[in-house]
């Protein structure tokens, strides 16, 4: 009988790429949804804060004593940040780090407790044919990030910017098109810097993956301002591209971002985003509130200027400190209560701005659905707000155009 391997995967779409490539890979084991009747519970593991690494040594905990026979193996990120001492501490039964994914098969064969951490100059080869329980399907298209922002510890976990084979992601694109999905997001650590070391553009991957017969929309999960060049521009008006672009400015005080060290600033960001919002796309980006040094004359200057782009979604996070960071050992901090505040107040601004432009484009929306229960399906619209459709048809996993949408403060809602 066949061992049972169950995947917890913590963290970004990343590592739920990375997840279903190791599940791609499982040829002598089964795979199951159970944690608990599993023989091998496989971590992908999230580091970005200290609060991700928390989470992730409280479910290993967790599972030491739901599942004490099973085999902990450490994957992921916190391989490479937490990997040793976890190891040491005999609190999981192997660690791997992010080169050893693919061979999960040979490495689950392991009698004796293993550490094999491997590079991490690593690319993945693994073509992804099918997305476990998903209708739309994500494609990694590079790994590593070479920006250096204060608060972030990624680089020295995942590595500097390498992009994909170009072939590899074309193929795997092929044959999932071809296996019905026609909805494809293109993630990464650091995903627009795809092509620099490969002398090619995410603008030239985009314009041949739009070639492959069944690609009939593409999103990007997030970009730099500055990796937004003339070339990509042009594909705005392209009818397979998603009408929203996730772009990461982190802050709006240019004290902040030079604090954070990053490479935008808010005049050229303010200017961009207009000319994106112009093309009738909804904007999207990643923002740090409570960073230290984030004083009330800043924090002033940068809501004021929130209110002035034309943003429709937002990730808003608090500032968490990450040890080994410059923004770890960085004065004056900025007091919890405070920075939640700050966090309400700028997550608040986004709502009013994205009920308002939900209101304007409730018509000819196009929606991939995906499972439903009880008769509502959900699915993300082209401008990647969600839907909930009634119906009294199976609609799981179908495109459908929606007019008339009932547009609230909670939703978007339709009955076909």
């Amino acid at each position: 009988m066949q061992k049972k391997v169950y995947f917890k995967t913590f963290g970004c779409r990343t590592n739920q790429f990375d997840t279903q490539v190791m599940m791609s890979k499982l040829e002598d084991y089964e795979l199951t949804d159970n944690e608990l009747n599993s023989d091998y519970i496989v971590v992908n593991s999230c580091t970005v804060t200290n609060g991700a690494d928390s989470s992730v040594r409280n479910y290993i905990a967790s599972m030491k004593r739901k599942n004490p026979n099973a085999k902990v193996i450490l994957a992921g990120c916190g391989s490479h940040s937490k990997g040793e001492a976890l190891f040491e501490d005999k609190k999981v039964f192997g660690v791997i780090g992010h080169s050893e994914k693919e061979n999960i098969n040979a490495v689950l064969k392991h009698e004796q407790p293993f550490y094999e951490i491997g590079d991490l100059e690593h690319i993945d080869s693994t073509i992804v044919e099918e997305f476990v329980g998903k209708s739309r399907a994500f494609i990694k298209i590079q790994e590593g990030c070479d920006f250096r922002c204060s608060y972030c510890i990624i680089p020295s976990v995942r590595g500097n910017a390498r992009s994909h084979r170009e072939e590899t992601i074309l193929e795997q694109i092929t044959k999932l098109a071809a296996n019905g999905f026609g909805e494809f997001i293109l993630t990464g650590t650091n995903v627009g810097s795809y092509g620099r070391d490969h002398d090619t553009s995410m603008a030239k991957l985009l314009k041949k993956m739009s070639m492959i017969r069944g690609v009939r929309r593409i999103r990007i999960g997030s970009m730099e301002p500055i990796q937004i060049d003339d070339e990509f521009m042009e594909l705005l008006s392209e009818p397979w591209m998603a009408r929203h672009l996730h772009i990461a400015l982190q802050h709006t005080s240019d004290k902040m971002l030079k604090l954070m060290n990053r490479r935008n600033e808010y005049r050229t960001d303010l200017e961009l985003f207009r000319k994106i919002a112009d093309h009738g796309y909804a904007l999207g980006t990643d923002y740090i509130v409570g960073h230290p040094g984030e004083d009330e004359k800043e924090w002033a200057e940068a809501i004021a200027r929130v209110k002035e782009l034309p943003l429709t979604h937002v990730h808003a996070f608090s500032y968490s400190k990450r040890d080994n960071t410059p923004s770890a050992t960085m004065k004056p901090e900025v007091r919890g209560n405070i920075a939640k505040e700050r966090h309400r107040e700028l997550t608040d601004i986004i709502k009013a701005k994205n009920f308002a432009f939900r209101r304007e484009h409730a018509e000819n929306l196009e929606v991939l659905l995906e499972s439903g229960t009880d008769g509502i399906y959900h699915g993300f619209d082209q401008y990647f707000n969600k839907v909930s459709v009634n119906s009294d048809e199976d609609l799981s996993s179908n495109w459908v155009i929606l007019n008339n949408v009932e547009v609230s403060h909670e939703g978007n809602k339709a009955k076909l």
